[in-house]
Formats: C-alpha cells, sequence, structure tokens
C-alpha cells in the first residue's frame, strides 16, 4: 500500500469517527429533553431537530480527537451541553427580537408564543446542567461561559438602549456572548484528551478565535444575507441598533435613520470589507494555534472548520 493510499484509508476512518461523534452529539441532545411536559419535550425536539451548524460541538469533538481522545459516548455528553447551552440562548433570542424563523422553521416563540418559549430556552439551559454534572471541573468552564454569554446579551442591550454601541463596546459585547462559549468547547475538548497545558491553552485560544470570527461574519450575513439561506429572520441587528457595521457607524444616528445610513455605507464596501479582513485575521491566528497539535485528518478538519467560518453565506 502506497502513503497515498495509506493517507486516504485514514481520511476515510477519520471521516467515520467524525460521523460517529456528531451522531452521539445529536443523539444525547434528544435523550435529554425528552420531558414528561409535553410542551417542553415538542418545543425542544422543534429546535434541535431543526438542525443548524453544531459548529460548536463539532469543534470540540474534533479537538477531542485531535489530542488522542478516544472515548466518543464519554465527550459526546459535553459536546451536547454546549450546543443545548447555544440553542437555548437563540431560544430567547428569539422572544427579545420577535424572531419568526430559525433554523429554517418557525421559532419556538412564533409557534408556542413568549411564554412556552422563554420556558423552553430554561429547559434546554437547565439540560446543560443536568449533562455536566459528571464531569467535575469541566462545569465551571461551562458555568463562565454561560454567565459571560448573559453578560454579552446584557451589555449589547444596554449599549442599543444608551447609544453607545461604538467598536470597542462591539468587541467586547461579542467576546462574551460568542467567543467564550466557543473557548470553552476548545478547552473542554482539550482537557477531556489529557492534552499538555500547551495544547490546552492552544485548543483555547484557537476556539477563541474562531468565535469572533463567526459572530463577525454572522453579522455581515445579518445585512447581506439570503434569508431563506439563513434559515432566520434577516436584518434585526440592524434594526435593533446592533452589529458590526452599527458600532462602526456614527453612534448619534437616529434609529430611525439607521437602516438607510448603513445602506448608503454599504454602497461602497468600506464597512463589510474592513468586516471580513477582521473575521480573517481572526481565523489566521486560530489556525497558527493548532501547530501545537500533532498532525492528523482531525487537525486538518480544524483547519477546515476555521477557513469554512468565513466562508460560508449562511
Amino acid at each position: 500500500m502506497t502513503t497515498q493510499m495509506i493517507r486516504e484509508v485514514a481520511q476515510e476512518s477519520a471521516a467515520q469517527r467524525i460521523d460517529s461523534a456528531l451522531a452521539a452529539v445529536e443523539q444525547t441532545m434528544l435523550n435529554v429533553v425528552k420531558s414528561d411536559v409535553e410542551v417542553l419535550r415538542d418545543a425542544s425536539t422543534h429546535i434541535l431537530a431543526a438542525g443548524g451548524k453544531r459548529v460548536r460541538p463539532r469543534l470540540m469533538m474534533l479537538m477531542y480527537l485531535a489530542l488522542g481522545g478516544e472515548d466518543i459516548a464519554y465527550a459526546a455528553a459535553p459536546a451536547a451541553a454546549i450546543e443545548l447551552m447555544h440553542t437555548a440562548s437563540v431560544v430567547h433570542d428569539d422572544i427579545n427580537d420577535h424572531g419568526i424563523m430559525r433554523r429554517g422553521r418557525p421559532s419556538v416563540n412564533a409557534i408556542w408564543g413568549r411564554t412556552f418559549a422563554l420556558l423552553t430556552g430554561d429547559f434546554l439551559f437547565t439540560s446543560v446542567y443536568q449533562l455536566m454534572a459528571p464531569y467535575k471541573d469541566l462545569n465551571i468552564m461551562l458555568a463562565r461561559a454561560a454567565t459571560a454569554l448573559v453578560e454579552g446579551e446584557t451589555l449589547q442591550a444596554h449599549a442599543v438602549k444608551t447609544n453607545t454601541f461604538t467598536r470597542e463596546a462591539y468587541a467586547r459585547i461579542i467576546s462574551l456572548k460568542t467567543a467564550a462559549l466557543f473557548q470553552s468547547a476548545g478547552e473542554i475538548g482539550a482537557r477531556l484528551a489529557n492534552a499538555t497545558p500547551e495544547q490546552i491553552e492552544a485548543a483555547a485560544t484557537y476556539a477563541f478565535n474562531i468565535g469572533m470570527a463567526f459572530q463577525i461574519v454572522d453579522d455581515i450575513l445579518d445585512i447581506v444575507g439570503d434569508e431563506a439561506k439563513l434559515g432566520k429572520t434577516a436584518g434585526i441587528d440592524i434594526e435593533q441598533g446592533r452589529g458590526f457595521v452599527v458600532a462602526n457607524s456614527d453612534a448619534s444616528s437616529n434609529p430611525a435613520d439607521i437602516v438607510d445610513n448603513i445602506k448608503q455605507k454599504l454602497m461602497s464596501g468600506d464597512y463589510l470589507q474592513e468586516a471580513r479582513q477582521q473575521a480573517e485575521a481572526f481565523v489566521n491566528m486560530a489556525i497558527a494555534c493548532l501547530d501545537a497539535l500533532p498532525p492528523s485528518p482531525y487537525r486538518d478538519e480544524l483547519i477546515a472548520l476555521a477557513e469554512l467560518v468565513v466562508k460560508r453565506d449562511h
């Protein structure tokens, strides 16, 4: 067997293992939301069955496998917990934003109303801690990410209300509301694999930078994305005075003028170009961190995941 053939066999085996890991995460999520309370079970299953990018659990499982982790079933629960935390936050976001579409389906809020959407988000949050109970100190990392997520969302709402949504505020907000959960995914994956301190730090930094890039691209797509591809209500961030372009626009603008002002500025492409350049810079920093990992098809997939973050159109 030639070296090329050996490499192809290894890649095929790795792909199968990745598929098995992600399937285990999906099943774990569906199992934990099997509540005896019908509305909680149905609403939770509705949002989970809609799918989604699953970037956070994919990142965590890839990091775990790249650093020598072998027990997929053991790692699946923390990965599921991370995705459930994210899902809980978007269910709550749709209440705050009056979003009617999420992941290509009517949102939980649109079908069940605000009260049950709020309770469904709460239920998903509590499911996180049910899954994480056996994982001891890893709970601390995820708890910190949960706190950061709420802090970031709160700072964002406050910045919009007080008309102080600046470039500096934006960077702080997305580092808390998005990048912190990504960071926990990278660090938890590395710690589950018993990685070295250097590798754990590299994994956390890689994931944090991916999170920053992911949110910037998300904000770009909220402006220029196709709603059918996005699978969610587009333009909400502009209308509510937040997002990368808003943060880099005149903060004193009247809310009624925000959309018109942004559209005019987007004609030149300056803000979108700057946003994409920043996202690409974060991705490049993330990929550089992977030098601390041994070569493997899983490390290659982490590089591909990083590149996909800036190339995606939904």
